[in-house]
């Protein structure tokens, strides 16, 4: 599997990246992990504007799945024409909060673009090539982190999460753990609602984690102390997603 981190900042575009969306291509196959919010320019970089053949959204805040929004109008009024539904598979309130944040009745339009497919349980579908594992994680909304396995490899994606068992059992012995880290030791942090660095790295030790990478760090973070955290809990091999690097799986 090939991975390209199209957005990694956390809560808000930082000054070189979207927020969180990341492409996972196998067999020529294009499965696009979230669609926050100002990720979609450096999507046409990577793939091209309708590159992906599917979406899975990880939970409903604006930083994961926004850009679907205006992906929509790319989709439906392209000048080489309206390409085929594309599969959106999301929490179980996808397409109301798609049609509420047009602030108006949207559903012909919706149902022109893409085919929604409502998860509202832990459960593994398979989209194109991949088998793709979804579990609910500790956010304050519906969120589901995923395990994605294809050709006897697999990366685990954490979407947002606190401190989470759940999350150790999906990232077992997986080949790249994609892990949010957006605290940073000793702040005063709210809980069950995102990793330290630390937390991040002691999830990937306990699951045996082939390798870290971090991600949903928020623009006006400390990388290099989340870093130097990250390397206190996990003797492994740490790297920091960026807009359109390139990670084979």
């Amino acid at each position: 599997m090939k991975l390209t981190i199209i957005g990694s900042a956390g809560t808000f575009p930082g000054p070189a990246s979207g927020c969180s969306s990341y492409l996972l291509e196998q067999d020529g196959f294009r499965l696009l992990l979230d669609v926050g919010n100002g990720s979609t320019g450096a999507l046409q970089e990577a793939c091209g504007l309708l590159g992906p053949d599917a979406v899975v959204v990880s939970h409903l805040h604006g930083d994961h799945y926004l850009d679907l929004i205006t992906y929509t109008y790319a989709r439906r009024y392209h000048p080489d024409g309206t390409p085929p539904l594309l599969p959106v598979y999301g929490p179980s309130q996808i397409q109301q909060a798609m049609i509420g944040a047009y602030g108006k009745g949207i559903d012909s339009l919706l149902s022109e673009v893409y085919d929604f497919h409502a998860i509202d349980r832990n459960q593994t579908v398979p989209i194109g090539p991949f088998e793709v594992d979804l579990r609910r994680v500790n956010h304050p909304v519906e969120t589901y982190a995923m395990r994605i396995s294809a050709d006897g490899r697999a990366l685990t994606y954490s979407a947002d999460t606190g401190v989470c068992d759940t999350l150790v059992e999906l990232a077992r012995d997986v080949d790249l753990f994609l892990c949010e880290a957006s605290y940073l030791d000793g702040d005063p942090n709210p809980p069950n609602i995102h990793l330290t660095g630390r937390e991040a790295a002691e999830h990937a030790t306990k699951a045996a984690a082939q390798r870290l990478l971090l991600t949903h760090l928020v623009p006006w973070g400390d990388e290099a102390r989340t870093v130097a955290e990250a390397k206190s809990a996990y003797d492994g091999e740490i790297a920091v997603a960026r807009s359109l690097d390139v990670h084979e799986v």
